[in-house]
C-alpha cells in the first residue's frame, strides 16, 4: 500500500476512535510526496469506514488522479492550505460539536487545561469569511491566510481545521482542540473560568506536555483504540 494511502486511512480511523466523526462529513488529507495533490477519503464514507479502496488522490484543480468515488466538495481546504504552508503534511477538517459551540461564542480559548496550550500563544485564529462550505479555491486561499502559521483555525458556524507535518500531529491537534473547547465550555457553564495558566507557564507546558514524543504517544494510543473498535 502506498504510504500516503495508509496514513490517510490511519488518520480517519483515529479521528473516529477519538469521537470526532460526523457521519460522512469531515475529512483528513495527506500531502502527496510526488506533488500531485492530496490523498483523502472519498465522499459518502465516515471516518471509521475509510480503507485503501476509499482513498482518492485529488489535484489542486479538483481532478481525481487515483481511486474510485466522488471527491469531497471542500477539497480546497486541504489543497490551498498545503499550497500556502510547505511545512504542512496533513490537514484535518472536522465539525465536532464542542468546536462549533465554542467558535460561536467569539471568546478566547484559555489554557485552563493541558489540551489548550498549543492554541493559545498566539491565540487560535477564526475564519469569518463564511460559515458555508469551502467550495471554491478563493475561499480555500482565504482560509489558508487566516490560518497563517497556527496549528489550527476555528470556523464559526462550521467547524475547525488543524494541521501538522504529518497525520499523527494534525490528528492529535484536532483531538486536543476538541477537548480544550469542551473543557472551556464546561467551565463557562459553571460560571468561569476564573484561573488559567499565564503565558510563561502555558509555553512551558506546551513544550513539556505536547512535545513530539508525547504527541506520538497519543497517536499510538488512538491507533490501538481504532484497531480494537474497527478491526480490518
Amino acid at each position: 500500500m502506498k504510504e500516503e494511502i495508509e496514513h490517510t486511512v490511519r488518520a480517519g480511523r483515529a479521528l473516529a476512535a477519538a469521537g470526532l466523526t460526523d457521519m460522512v462529513w469531515g475529512h483528513a488529507a495527506v500531502r502527496d510526496h510526488d506533488g500531485h495533490g492530496v490523498w483523502m477519503k472519498a465522499a459518502g464514507w465516515g471516518f471509521e469506514e475509510v480503507d485503501a479502496e476509499r482513498v482518492l488522490l485529488v489535484s489542486r484543480d479538483g481532478e481525481v488522479h487515483y481511486g474510485r468515488g466522488e471527491r469531497h466538495i471542500e477539497y480546497h481546504i486541504h489543497t490551498e492550505i498545503m499550497e500556502h504552508r510547505p511545512d504542512v503534511g496533513c490537514v484535518v477538517h472536522t465539525h465536532a460539536p464542542a468546536l462549533a459551540a465554542f467558535a460561536s461564542l467569539d471568546t478566547e480559548l484559555r489554557p485552563i487545561s493541558h489540551d489548550a496550550v498549543p492554541f493559545c500563544a498566539p491565540q487560535l485564529p477564526r475564519f469569518t469569511h463564511t460559515g458555508a462550505l469551502i467550495a471554491t479555491a478563493e475561499l480555500g486561499v482565504a482560509l489558508a491566510r487566516t490560518l497563517g502559521d497556527a496549528h489550527g483555525c476555528l470556523m464559526p458556524n462550521h467547524g475547525a481545521v488543524t494541521v501538522g507535518p504529518d497525520a499523527a500531529t494534525a490528528v492529535m491537534y484536532a483531538v486536543l482542540l476538541e477537548r480544550a473547547c469542551r473543557t472551556q465550555l464546561m467551565a463557562m457553564a459553571a460560571g468561569g473560568p476564573r484561573v488559567w495558566s499565564d503565558p510563561v507557564e502555558a509555553e512551558f507546558k506546551n513544550r513539556q506536555v505536547w512535545n513530539s514524543a508525547q504527541r506520538e504517544a497519543g497517536w499510538q494510543y488512538l491507533q490501538r483504540l481504532s484497531a480494537r473498535k474497527y478491526p480490518s
